[in-house]
């Protein structure tokens, strides 16, 4: 089976555990079935591409922010300068990322990721993203500015699905991400339950914390509170000194195997894994085979741990991006390596730097 129908059958699958989420939610309901026909068309679009000679993925990736409220340690986003830097470049305006949404849908571009920095630092554009219901805009946030008038937002526009972020349990979350943050993020999902809104949770997993985080009962836990997707993120340690916090193969294996098990058990949920899932999908999904990276400043990269790029969406196209060599042969030297777990060109960021060079 090529990627192409693996990813269409991943996305199919997340829609049916999402209806099966919003199996007593009218409004939900209602939400779904204006969504799956333009899902229908999004994919209708990438298979005349393919046709044509252009492989469009059904995801990107966009850092609409470059600041952040919270300093959390480990954050890749700062340590790629993406998030926090004072290099006085400007990060895009609401009309030229609103440009890119809209090409994206054109070519069948079916989600796309919001993250940052703290996305809901950037209303202008979450307010363009609300008014693309055709496309999904999962929001990758650290949960702590869901305030009232955003989640009537959010309640408002069903498209843009908020994904908070957390380490475990209070006292993981707190020492990560600053303390208070988990008590916030327990306050915003006891608010998104009230509203039956589908949120999600991503769970940067670490040596110190997997054990705790692929429980049946933390899971449970999550679903109680209304959590409708558990996303999984293998640490990638971008900062130095943290390497001992990285998954080993073994553990990276037992992940995928658990990850498996939590989807039998919880039919309600969407569980995911990143990187780990990639292996499924025939090996690294970055350089524009099932996503690419647009940093706050435009800049088209392989991948938000690899923040190398030799293009600007404020200047090209998202058509030329995918089109360029330099993703072919990224992509070339992805499925040379193949893939062994963990981040791909991560852990080939040599040979990487020399593309990019």
């Amino acid at each position: 089976m090529n990627l192409n129908s693996l990813m269409d059958q991943g996305i199919a699958q997340i829609m049916t555990t999402a209806g099966r989420f919003y199996l007593n939610n009218p409004k939900g309901r209602a939400f779904l079935i204006g969504l799956l026909p333009e899902l229908a068309k999004s994919t209708a679009r990438r298979k005349k591409q393919e046709k044509e000679g252009l492989h469009v993925p059904p995801f990107l990736i966009a850092s609409i922010a470059s600041q952040c409220n919270l300093h959390c340690a480990g954050c890749y986003a700062r340590a790629g300068g993406g998030c926090g830097t004072t290099s006085g470049r400007t990060d895009m305006d609401a009309s030229q990322w609103g440009n890119i949404f809209n090409q994206a849908a054109r070519l069948g571009v079916a989600f796309i990721l919001l993250a940052g920095g703290e996305p809901f630092l950037r209303w202008d554009i979450l307010e363009l993203a609300g008014a693309n219901p055709n496309v999904i805009f999962p929001i990758f946030t650290n949960g702590t500015m869901l305030d009232q008038q955003t989640i009537e937002f959010l309640d408002s526009h069903r498209n843009l699905i908020p994904i908070l972020s957390i380490e475990g349990n209070a006292k993981e979350t707190d020492t990560r991400r600053g303390i208070g943050t988990h008590a916030q993020i327990e306050a915003a999902m006891a608010a998104l339950k009230k509203r039956k809104i589908l949120f999600g949770a991503a769970i940067t997993v670490t040596r110190e914390n997997m054990e705790l985080v692929t429980r049946n009962d933390f899971v449970e836990a999550l679903e109680k509170k209304g959590c409708g997707v558990t996303l999984y993120v293998e640490y990638v340690p971008a900062e130095a000194g943290t390497e001992d916090l990285v998954l080993t193969q073994s553990e990276i294996k037992q992940l995928q195997v658990i990850c498996l098990e939590l989807r039998k058990s919880f039919r309600r949920m969407v569980v995911l894994s990143f990187p780990g899932d990639e292996e499924e999908m025939g090996g690294c999904l970055a350089s524009g085979r099932g996503f690419f990276h647009i940093n706050p400043t435009g800049d088209a990269e392989p991948c938000p741990f690899s923040p190398h790029a030799k293009q600007n969406l404020a200047s090209d196209s998202v058509e030329a991006v995918l089109r360029s060599q330099y993703f072919a042969d990224l992509r070339e030297l992805a499925e040379r390596v193949g893939h062994h777990g963990g981040c791909t060109l991560f852990e080939e960021k040599e040979q990487v730097e020399k593309l990019w060079a």
